[in-house]
């Protein structure tokens, strides 16, 4: 989250006139994140996040990622809910943008996540994975291989200014990717971006599930790759086996895993790597002037996918 977007006292109220919610009491934005501008909203009924959709979001998509997240709500998963305005619509133009107002969720997120939050996680995206077999619309994954390779592309020797190398290194991984990446596994809609940011806890309780605005049809496993990375090291970037056992067994005990998913576990994990590397170094070269956000650094990044790159076998992470 983020905010790129300034939205005044005014354009709120106006944009609230069409909802039955009352006046604001409180409006503040949010600055984490990269992708959309996000604001906390407290109304006379409600309390509620305002986003507004920048950067990657393509508009198109955008009803894909509420009828998603309505599905999960509905489904009694803790997943926020899209608003819908007097005349049943929950997708609105303000300021130009793409704009939504989603319901919020109580609970906070964890910087330094724990065996148990890890197990939890495990449940609850498994969970996701379960509801979300029933969900019939399909989104292509932008950010897979060809998305790396665009990236890549953009990026070009600018990679080196941050790390010396780097670029030599991204091309061999994706070099090595695109002719090992695993096919035939099972699929279906993931959150693909399901950082400790993104999961709120009260206690080691998940209360809610935020930010599906990269969700798309992909192999379930990748989910799980994703989280290995994001939820999985520590502070030094070592790998901490034992929070990705929990995270599994949880997973596995609520949606069964494939052999052929744990086996592709390893090479699964050096794409989601490397992914997370390339996103965060185009936005580390392409700063927004005068966007109040925080970049993340990339290097976090290839550390891990270093890691990955030396794992023999899923047992890494599984015992």
């Amino acid at each position: 989250m983020a905010i790129y977007t300034h939205v005044d006292e005014r354009t709120l109220a106006r944009f609230l006139s069409s909802y039955n919610l009352g006046s604001a009491v409180a409006f503040k934005g949010i600055a984490e994140g990269v992708e959309n501008s996000n604001y906390f909203l407290e109304t006379e009924k409600s309390r509620l996040i305002l986003t507004l959709y920048e950067k990657r979001a393509d508009p198109q998509d955008l009803p894909y990622f509420l009828d998603l997240m309505q599905h999960l709500s509905s489904d009694g998963l803790p997943s926020p809910e899209p608003v819908k305005d007097k005349n049943g619509k929950a997708l609105q133009t303000l300021l130009d943008k793409p704009a939504c107002l989603i319901s919020f969720l109580n609970g906070v997120s964890t910087d330094d996540p724990d065996k148990q939050h890890c197990a939890a996680l495990g449940t609850m995206m498994a969970r996701m994975h379960s509801s979300l077999s029933s969900f019939k619309q399909v989104r292509r994954n932008d950010l897979s291989i060809s998305g790396w390779q665009k990236l890549i592309r953009d990026i070009g020797d600018k990679a080196d200014t941050v790390k010396p190398g780097l670029s030599k290194i991204i091309h061999d991984e994706i070099e090595y990717l695109s002719t090992h990446w695993p096919e035939n596994l099972p699929t279906g809609p993931i959150h693909a971006d399901l950082f400790p940011d993104n999961v709120l806890f009260t206690g080691h309780e998940i209360t809610g599930v935020i930010d599906f605005y990269f969700a798309c049809t992909d192999t379930l496993a990748y989910d799980i790759a994703v989280c290995l990375n994001a939820w999985c090291f520590d502070s030094q970037q070592r790998f901490v086996p034992e929070k990705a056992k929990r995270l599994i067994e949880m997973y596995d005990a609520t949606r069964s895993l494939s052999g052929a998913e744990v086996s592709a576990l390893p090479i699964l994990c050096r794409g989601a790597a490397l992914r997370f590397l390339l996103t965060r170094l185009y936005d580390w070269l392409n700063p927004v002037e005068g966007a109040v956000v925080r970049p993340k650094d990339p290097i976090e990044y290839l550390a891990k996918l270093s890691f990955h790159q030396n794992v023999k076998d899923a047992a890494t992470y599984v015992v």
